[in-house]
């Protein structure tokens, strides 16, 4: 059985919209895009890096898929253009065709993501996609999460975990990037269990 890890960049306030450019996402009036440009440095680097080391299949929504499909053919970034270039890219749409990016499968629905995940190959991983969370959480997918916190608010934009389940989480790795980012790595640990003080 393969694992999905699903991971976001998100500023503290939880805003999880195109970190990396202004163009990438500006629906609803964003005018944020391009938030931890300034904020990325070697050690969230080398995070995404070890991220692609052992080179994933790859799980996008059809927004993300857009923009990953708009640059990464034509990028000169290496090695990271050729892993995802050559990954095997999930897209859940209900778009029939040609997607225009070689090594793409369409997915419908979160049973034929079930489906495989179930099977043989790389662990998939998640990329921005935030529309996808809750559903992934619901349906128990979610095997490991990271979560890169840039030291941004940006007080409006998208959100991933609005309408999620709850969960507990155990955080399971953490590093501390020179420019004030903080990488958290977590595995699902059960429900919530409430308390009192």
């Amino acid at each position: 059985m393969r694992k999905i890890i699903a991971g976001l960049f998100q500023s503290l306030d939880g805003i999880v919209q195109a970190p990396g450019g202004p163009a990438e996402d500006p629906s609803g009036g964003f005018a944020s895009g391009g938030w931890i440009v300034n904020h990325f440095d070697d050690t969230t680097g080398a995070f995404m890096d070890e991220m692609f080391a052992a080179p994933p299949d790859l799980l996008l929504g059809k927004v993300t898929y857009d923009i990953f499909a708009a640059h990464w053919p034509q990028s000169d970034e290496e090695p990271l253009a050729g892993r995802i270039n050559a990954a095997t890219k999930y897209v859940m749409t209900s778009a029939t065709g040609d997607l225009g990016w070689r090594n793409v499968q369409p997915v419908r629905d979160m049973a034929g993501l079930a489906e495989i995940k179930a099977g043989d190959g790389p662990d998939i991983l998640v990329q921005g996609s935030s529309t996808l969370y809750p559903r992934l959480l619901e349906e128990g997918l979610v095997d490991r999460l990271f979560l890169i916190t840039f030291p941004v608010i940006l007080g409006r934009g998208k959100r991933a975990f609005d309408g999620a389940p709850p969960g507990a989480f155990r955080l399971v790795e953490q590093r501390l990037g020179e420019k004030g980012a903080i990488v958290a790595v977590y595995e699902p640990a059960g429900p919530v269990v409430p308390g009192s003080f």
